[in-house]
């Protein structure tokens, strides 16, 4: 029986519980469930879109996802899309995050080649797993979905080679403080992050008093001396080179959010600027100091002799990764170049860790502003589109691209498959506030059409104009069911899907007359019909001609994009952009086998 002092005791804890929820719900804290605290930070964090497909492990969090006021589900068809999906959304709503949510082990394996894209490019992506209860996990049954091994945390183990942080949300206690540090390290270092969620747990009911303390996405203040030193150190160097300075940009500008810094400096300045590959549009392409795109012994004459023959190369965000830099062309000696990049500053051959670029770049701009009169005299090529000169009426690379660009407008997010798409598009400007989206480092095929379903939904929310997708008859059969849940959305993307009958860059770096890049024809103006059910709207094209693009590009009710059209480009088999043919010759020479193609060519012919 219990005792009058164990019963007034258990009298007061409960009376200090209740005088504990009073006070909480005076100050407005109350409880919530621990999947309801994770889905008020990503709301936080500016997301609305949620990508995955429902399993067994994850429906009763989906309840919390679809139930919420401020959060969106997207079902995708299947775990690799929903990636790519949430990677093209995070891409286009900068100083966001892009979020998937799978089921355990089959859902979240499927995924990941889709997060190991994003953690390649640096891209913030979620990935929530829903996984067995913890008692589950800790009796380790042979349950569906394991490996029947009792190794519950083999999944885990893949996917830290490519999250930059992990946490399995097995304690309702410690679970907010690391839904925090998980959601913390995405944005700030932006690359890919992994929580589990084990059914039990999505329900526990936790404080929500951490909520009230926005996450910062803001790395550690530079240390103010050691920043000092590399603001003089860099003005000397400028001053040194008479102010002959070029600019630099690539891809990591965009991804560590200095776009606004390095507007700053390059108007401040007047230092002519150029853009790698993968920063295309990190710098709006119709300022009168840009001057294109540099990609080594790839680039266009003007650009190869002003980057190379300057006497200084202000580099900011640079990843140079073979596809980016012309195969790793770059004729920029170090002792000429300053990289800026968001957690050190290289100058010359001297590496000054933790002094990033986000808080650099302002005070850069301050100081070397007074070299503007100077550095503005320095001539710039105006980068602008080369149209052909033949008079044929087949539609080649060479005419495509300069053709399609006429059609672009400001606003607009274009997105380019890997391949004749992601190089054909670089020769070409886009307009003022328009988004380039390619995959030029990780280049998985097919990761377009799931990312244009994430860049139109962003694209959406962030009033962008068109969505615009350029992408080959080979890769999009990887990923084509994409295109349903992109008409179920009610989304009114443009796609030009180019006709060439197989893998053009895979024919040009090795096996060109081989089978194994040869794919079926489908009858692709059916595919909308079949994809989109009774009640979505679409229109379907198939041009063989310059004259009859030209005129399907000059029709304001097609280019006003009310609803998804797709316009199958009819191209010869082994036309490509002049880059792809020089970029495939050079990667193709690093292949031990490709000495023996013209052999092995000459032999299949014989047998």
């Amino acid at each position: 029986m219990t005792s009058q002092g164990e019963a007034a005791s258990r009298a007061e804890a409960d009376r200090l519980k209740l005088e504990l929820q009073e006070l909480k719900e005076k100050e407005g804290i109350k409880d919530t469930y621990v999947g309801s605290y994770l889905l008020e930070r990503l709301v936080q964090l500016g997301v609305k879109y949620i990508f995955g497909v429902p399993g067994d492990f994850n429906l009763g969090f989906l309840d919390l996802v679809e139930d919420h006021p401020h959060l969106e589900w997207v079902g995708n068809c299947n775990e690799l899309n929903a990636a790519y999906a949430a990677d093209g959304y995070a891409r286009v709503k900068e100083r966001s995050l892009g979020v998937i949510i799978t089921t355990f082990g089959v859902g979240e394996l499927s995924a990941m080649n889709g997060i190991a894209g994003a953690f390649s490019e640096m891209v913030p992506v979620l990935h929530i797993v829903g996984v067995p209860s913890t008692a589950q996990q800790t009796a380790k049954p042979m349950l569906h979905h394991t490996l029947g091994d009792g190794r519950y945390d083999a999944y885990e183990k893949a996917a830290q080679q490519f999250t930059i942080a992990q946490a399995d949300l097995f304690d309702a206690q410690t679970a907010a403080a690391e839904i925090d540090r998980v959601l913390t390290s995405c944005i700030v270092k932006a690359r890919p992050a992994y929580l589990t969620l084990p059914t039990d747990i999505a329900y526990k009911r936790i404080p929500s008093l951490r909520l009230k303390t926005p996450l910062s996405s803001l790395l550690p203040p530079n240390e103010s001396s050691a920043e000092g030193h590399v603001i003089n150190e860099i003005e000397r160097l400028v001053k040194a080179a008479d102010g002959e300075v070029v600019i630099l940009v690539d891809a990591c500008a965009v991804r560590h959010d200095v776009r606004a810094e390095l507007d700053e400096l390059v108007k401040k300045t007047g230092f002519p600027v150029y853009a790698a590959p993968m920063g295309k549009t990190a710098i709006g392409e119709d300022y009168e100091r840009y001057g294109g795109i540099y990609v080594g012994s790839l680039s266009r004459p003007a650009v190869k002799e002003k980057i190379e023959s300057a006497k200084l190369i202000l580099s900011v965000g640079a990843l140079k990764s073979d596809f980016n830099t012309g195969n790793f062309t770059y004729s920029i000696p170090t002792a000429s170049t300053i990289e800026l990049h968001s957690d050190h500053t290289k100058i010359q051959f001297a590496v000054y860790h933790d002094i990033g670029m986000k808080q650099l770049l302002p005070k850069l701009s301050d100081k070397l502003a007074s070299l503007h009169s100077r550095a503005s005299k320095l001539e710039v090529t105006p980068f602008k589109a080369i149209e052909p000169t033949d008079n044929t009426d087949v539609i080649t690379h060479t005419w495509l691209w300069p053709r399609v660009s006429k059609f672009f407008r400001p606003k607009d997010v274009v997105i380019a498959e890997t391949g004749t798409s992601s190089f054909g598009i670089l020769d070409v400007p886009l307009p003022n506030s328009a988004v380039f989206v390619s995959q030029i480092l990780w280049g998985s095929i097919g990761w377009t059409v799931g990312s244009t379903l994430g860049a139109a939904l962003a694209a959406r929310e962030l009033n962008m104009n068109r969505t615009i997708l350029f992408i080959g008859d080979g890769s999009i059969q990887l990923t084509v069911q994409e295109l349903s849940p992109m008409l179920r959305s009610g989304l009114a993307p443009i796609i030009f899907l180019l006709n060439n009958k197989g893998y053009t860059i895979e024919r040009f770096l090795h096996g060109k007359t081989r089978k194994y890049n040869d794919i079926a024809n489908w009858k692709w103006t059916k595919l909308l019909d079949v994809l989109g059910g009774d009640e979505a709207k679409s229109k379907s094209y198939t041009v063989h001609t310059r004259d009859e693009l030209s005129k399907l590009l000059d029709d304001p009710e097609f280019a006003s994009a009310k609803e998804m059209q797709l316009v199958e480009v009819m191209m010869e088999q082994l036309d490509a952009p002049p880059a792809l043919l020089a970029q495939a010759e050079l990667s193709a020479k690093t292949n031990a086998y490709v000495a023996n193609e013209g052999k092995m060519d000459t032999l299949a012919t014989k047998q």
